[in-house]
């Protein structure tokens, strides 16, 4: 199955001690790379939630975010970490002892040091439950979009194979006649020159140009390209370097079809060829 690198998703849970959501999105890249953004308390879960992904993903880059807006109440209140203010006061006082002239404490400063200060205490085990559980959501639906999109970028390939085919399978036919005419134009161009030419030496020259112009194994190579890329977009497992490879292939053929073309309607097969092979490898790009 073809998977899309781009996707987008969003899942978001309503409990009784707050609200949780999370994002996540993807882009193309190279390989597998992850970015979690997690709250504080939620940071144990870093570490299964990447394992995770690896084992649903195998190339983009990825970053997911969790949120967490607890429900406010006023009956809670605030609560103070009491033994971090400890050590906080006490940390001040010895710079202070190595100061000529210390400013005094801020006490607002202390509450804004990251878990000074909090709102009653949550259950940490259920809503780190609620997280993981968000999370595979998450991570469905964005398996659903890229496998959508997915789905789309697999159309358009197979339809850009088919058009090379059909021009492919015009130039096998077309070949012949091309050389004919190629050959003759040559003889006539040895009459009009009047020139004093062993036949026998014209015929092995002529049939060296024939051979140097024949695009045959070209085309061959070409089909073969296509078979392959069929094969892998059928498969299951993760195809967008494989596919990479070959649209490479593809245009190395392209290339020596235009450096072979002996007329304007092969130069324009073979520059048909070539814009289709961009538009394919411009969606590989995407491709996991």
């Amino acid at each position: 199955m073809v998977y899309s690198m781009t996707a987008f998703s969003r899942c978001e849970l309503n409990s009784e001690q707050g609200n949780l959501s999370w994002e996540m999105r993807s882009v193309n890249h190279r390989y597998l790379e992850i970015s979690l953004r997690l709250p504080e308390s939620f940071r144990e879960l870093e570490g299964p939630l990447r394992e995770r992904l690896r084992k649903s993903l195998a190339r983009g880059k990825v970053e997911c975010t969790l949120r967490f807006h607890p429900v406010a109440d006023g009956n809670r209140g605030l609560t103070l970490n009491q033994p971090l203010i400890e050590q906080l006061i006490e940390a001040t006082r010895q710079i202070s002892r190595k100061l000529d002239d210390p400013a005094p404490v801020n006490p607002l400063e202390v509450l804004a040091w990251p878990g000074v200060m909090g709102s009653a205490e949550h259950d940490q085990a259920a809503l780190s439950k609620q997280a993981r559980e968000l999370f595979d959501q998450a991570l469905a639906e964005l398996r659903a979009q890229r496998a959508r999109e997915g789905a789309e970028l697999k159309i358009m390939l197979e339809a850009r194979l088919t058009a090379i085919t059909e021009r492919i399978v015009v130039l096998r036919e077309m070949m012949p006649e091309m050389l004919t005419a190629h050959r003759q134009k040559l003889v006539d161009r040895f009459a009009e020159a009047s020139l004093d030419l062993d036949n026998t030496r014209v015929e092995q020259e002529l049939v060296l140009l024939a051979q140097k112009i024949d695009v045959a194994e070209e085309l061959d190579r070409l089909d073969t390209h296509v078979n392959e890329t069929r094969r892998v977009l059928s498969g299951n497992a993760a195809m967008g370097r494989r596919l990479d490879f070959l649209m490479q292939e593809f245009n190395r053929e392209a290339n020596t079809l235009g450096s072979k073309a002996i007329d304007s309607r092969s130069t324009q097969a073979a520059v048909d060829l070539k814009v289709y092979i961009e538009q394919m490898r411009e969606q590989v790009q995407n491709i996991e």
